[in-house]
């Protein structure tokens, strides 16, 4: 949100009647809100056909969103990494997980900043939502299906609710019917309290060429599939959450201060280096930028 004609003289800096009038208001006088930089380039026309599709059914599968070059990138950066076994029958104990991504592999930042998705995510969420977190995940050969989940179920809010996060997962190879590609229940995300999946639940195989990418609501009941192809099914997700909630990646730990302040405005903002009115997010009554190697506008904050 920008500050206005009047800037950093405008009235309201000054005069605050009420803690109501902080509420969504963009308080910073040089560290103001950014946009997607991207987003605003998207077809209206496919974003709101696409957007229906989500509300809906509670997902939409996007196809051919990366090329096979920056697909080619995350799985070089990322293989240095695939080398332990999942921790848990949940995550998968023949399933290989990669955390702390903005750190370890540039390359999946084209993943997590990509133009359509964040075009989406300016529709569902409010301003400087944030990256809740963001894995490269191998399911390999003899690995059963995950059980089914909600992504945002640990945030303790009663259903039906909106949602309060937003997911990705990408191909990185193709999606097929027997190498665990993404299962969900359509229309799960609208159900009320205490529902939970059952035999009789209709299910989709998000089933897709590598590159296209299955978008879905943080409340959508979902898992991997089982994998018995005698190969590995590898995917790139991230998830993003309400600019007011706990992110499940602490980013201010796992990324350095000199990779936040050589990234995109997008994805600095993604980390956490934004401000969710009125002042969530300060550091010392600041900005975080501010806490950044990067060059500081000359004006006062």
């Amino acid at each position: 949100m920008a500050n206005g004609p009047s800037g950093r003289d405008d009235p309201r800096f000054r005069q605050i009647d009420s803690f109501r009038d902080y509420f969504d208001v963009d308080l910073a006088r040089t560290h103001t809100f950014t946009d997607s930089a991207a987003a605003a380039k998207i077809d209206p026309t496919i974003l709101e056909s696409q957007h229906r599709a989500l509300l809906r059914d509670g997902f939409v599968i996007i196809e051919d969103l990366v090329n096979p070059s920056q697909l080619e990138q995350l799985r070089s950066e990322a293989s240095a990494y695939l080398d332990k076994p999942g921790r848990n029958s949940f995550e998968g104990e023949r399933t290989q997980r990669l955390y702390g991504l903005p750190e370890k592999c540039r390359a999946a930042d084209d993943f997590i900043t990509h133009p359509l998705i964040l075009a989406h995510l300016d529709r569902l969420l409010k301003p400087n939502y944030l990256l809740s977190q963001a894995q490269v995940i191998n399911i390999l050969s003899g690995s059963p299906a995950q059980p089914l989940h909600i992504d945002d179920g640990f945030y303790p809010w009663p259903s039906p609710r909106p949602a309060l996060s937003v997911a990705t997962v990408f191909a990185i190879d193709d999606f097929t019917q027997d190498n665990g590609a993404t299962v969900a229940i359509p229309g799960s995300h609208l159900w009320g309290e205490g529902r939970t999946p059952e035999d009789s639940d209709p299910r989709i195989k998000a089933l897709m060429r590598a590159g296209s990418c299955i978008l879905f609501m943080g409340n959508l009941w979902h898992g991997g599939g089982e994998n018995y192809s005698g190969g590995s099914r590898l995917a790139f997700t991230g998830q993003y959450c309400e600019p007011y909630l706990r992110t499940q990646e602490n980013y201010f730990l796992s990324v350095s201060k000199e990779t936040a302040a050589s990234v995109s405005e997008d994805m600095r903002r993604l980390l956490g280096y934004s401000i969710h009115p009125p002042f969530m997010g300060m550091v010392n009554g600041m900005h975080p930028k501010r806490e950044l190697p990067m060059p500081q506008p000359k004006t006062d904050d």
